[in-house]
């Protein structure tokens, strides 16, 4: 890696914390060393506290871009000079472009768990989905899935900060696209079973499952995970949450976030080189055992 930099070698950043598990270092590097590209990819422990400094020292240091992630996605708004069509519906925002000191924010996580889905060729187009979060990633997937044509969304999230956001995304799908979205609150365990036995899919958009919730699943009486639900986690860091765990024992086939990751890491690619990442050569480098 350090042979092929150099002093026209551009910056790109991750930005997020925790952030040292993340595999995006090292799928952008190995892209970009696959490509010739001269680029080079790190990551940033950044918190909200930092975030607007580190916002300005992309400007700063005429990086190129970066990626953004939790708990940074919906806060780094503010400190952008414009939104895509995309961003501007989720209200947030996983990858920021430089283009000449002019920061445009992108989200590229909705269209990256639907890729990671037909990817595994489950299709979800037509049918009902039950997820559980309202954060950056919970709101593309769910704005994005009912923009592909998903019929029903059952969103569950907590009465926490982000449950006017939920409300918000919930109104938004019922009247801009032809999806029927329900907004559910997360501690009604009642509720969401009783909507998981009427979805094809059940999907984890929260952190529960990774670090520091490492071990824990929303999901406390797996017997609703019956045999012909795909259960899906945008959780890849462990490869296997105990929601996977218990999904995969039930007979469920089961999805993490690699999928996801790969695909709107490609998306994010695409946006700051031109170029096409080589996702089958990265796929087959990094998660050929996943």
């Amino acid at each position: 890696m350090t042979e092929r930099i150099t002093g026209y070698t551009g910056l790109i950043g991750l930005m997020a914390t925790p952030i040292k598990h993340s595999l995006s270092p090292t799928m952008h590097n190995e892209a970009f060393a696959k490509l010739g590209l001269d680029y080079v990819y790190l990551a940033f422990e950044v918190g909200n506290n930092e975030l607007e400094q580190a916002v300005e020292a992309i400007r700063a240091l005429g990086m190129r871009g970066s990626n953004v992630s939790m708990p940074n996605k919906q806060k780094v708004i503010q400190y952008l000079d414009k939104l895509s069509p995309a961003a501007e519906m989720v209200g947030a925002v996983n990858t920021i472009v430089n283009d000449d000191g002019v920061l445009m924010g992108h989200i590229t996580d909705g269209t990256g768990f639907m890729s990671g889905l037909a990817q595994s060729d489950i299709n979800i187009i037509g049918k009902k989905m039950t997820i559980c979060g309202a954060g950056g990633a919970a709101t593309a997937i769910e704005i994005q899935a009912a923009l592909d044509g998903v019929k029903e969304l059952s969103i569950f999230n907590r009465k926490d900060d982000h449950y006017s956001n939920a409300e918000r995304v919930v109104q938004l799908i019922n009247e801009k696209t032809d999806c029927q979205a329900t907004l559910f609150d997360l501690a009604d365990n009642e509720a969401l079973e009783s909507e998981i036995n009427n979805s094809q899919i059940f999907t984890n958009a929260t952190g529960v499952g990774m670090k520091p919730l490492e071990g824990q699943s929303l999901i406390k009486n797996t017997d609703v995970l019956r045999p012909d639900l795909v259960v899906a986690d945008v959780v890849y860091v462990p490869s296997e949450t105990q929601l996977l765990k218990d999904a995969k024992a039930n007979g469920c086939r089961t999805v993490n976030g690699l999928g996801m990751m790969l695909w709107q890491g490609a998306a994010a690619f695409k946006l700051w080189t031109g170029e096409d990442m080589p996702v089958d050569y990265i796929k087959n480098l990094l998660f050929k055992d996943n």
